[in-house]
């Protein structure tokens, strides 16, 4: 395995560490009433905006093919408009233990999407592996627990839902740009048409935040939610997409039910048992078949 694909995976694997933590995070900033959902999307979208503008400054230029705009907008819709408004939304009425086990339908999605549009084959090592990464997402679905009651679970969960799907079309939007354009020439056209598409939804509540009303542990998981899981997985993604195909990337989702656990544990609010250490097992395992290369792929 060559040392692009190496860290490729290393960056796309990071990028689910850190949405594993952005479910508790983004959950408790919504749940105790600091920043309603949409208000949140506002100040993810014109946060992560504004520095991807900023470090646009600082990066070589490449010229852009004018009808490319239109799937800069596209992808826009799907990977930050359409895909954070019913995320944050969803999270509103159910749990992140929920949200992040119904996002492992992203790596099936993106599968039959990509084998139609990029024209990826489909191995056997793939459909194993996405099968093993299913099945111990479930069986952590089923056994997990939660401290949060939510409202509505089966709307909030609806939601979550329409947001993998969402986020699985922007996936493979992105992997035909990014076989074009070096991601730090689009990925701020992204951003700054993103935010003119959530702005009539989200400016109303972003109006009515009371940042005096903010503790520091509130404050740093909002500043995570816009640096870490917005700035710096959007920039993470495109780039190993450059390396690895759509269905792998996407297959490392099924690696959010773990770390959700993980950070539970670590803050005390879960208990570690056998179910668990299976549903892992399972998950790892999958994950390492999806994104093992067959020794003749180019």
């Amino acid at each position: 395995m060559d040392k692009t694909r190496i860290f490729a995976l290393i960056g796309v694997f990071l990028v689910q560490v850190i949405y594993g933590f952005t479910f508790t995070f983004a959950n408790n900033v919504i749940d105790e009433g600091f920043i309603r959902p949409f208000g949140f999307i506002f100040l993810r979208v014109l946060g992560a905006a504004i520095l991807f503008w900023i470090l646009s400054i600082f990066t070589p230029k490449q010229k852009v093919d004018p009808k490319d705009y239109i799937t800069f907008f596209l992808a826009s819709i799907f990977g930050i408009a359409l895909n954070m408004l019913t995320f944050f939304k969803g999270l509103e009425f159910t749990t992140p233990i929920h949200a992040s086990v119904i996002m492992t339908v992203v790596p099936i999605v993106v599968l039959v999407l990509s084998a139609f549009f990029l024209k990826e084959r489909i191995t056997g090592l793939k459909i194993i592996g996405i099968l093993l990464g299913f099945s111990g997402a479930i069986v952590l679905s089923v056994y997990g627990k939660s401290s949060h009651v939510a409202d509505n679970i089966p709307f909030g969960n609806l939601l979550v839902f329409i947001n993998a799907v969402s986020y699985s079309i922007y996936l493979i939007i992105i992997k035909k740009l990014t076989n074009k354009y070096h991601p730090f020439t689009f990925i701020k056209w992204l951003f700054l048409f993103g935010f003119i598409i959530v702005l009539p939804f989200g400016y109303g509540e972003f109006s009515q935040i009371v940042w005096s009303s903010f503790t520091p542990y509130i404050l740093f998981s909002v500043i995570f939610v816009v640096v870490g899981a917005t700035f710096f997985t959007y920039l993470l993604n495109p780039i190993a997409l450059r390396h690895l195909k759509a269905s792998t990337v996407s297959t490392f989702l099924y690696i959010q039910p773990v770390i959700a656990s993980i950070f539970a544990l670590l803050m005390g609010s879960d208990t570690m048992n056998m179910i668990k250490i299976i549903a892992a097992s399972l998950i790892f395992t999958g994950v390492y078949l999806v994104t093992k290369r067959p020794k003749l792929s180019s």
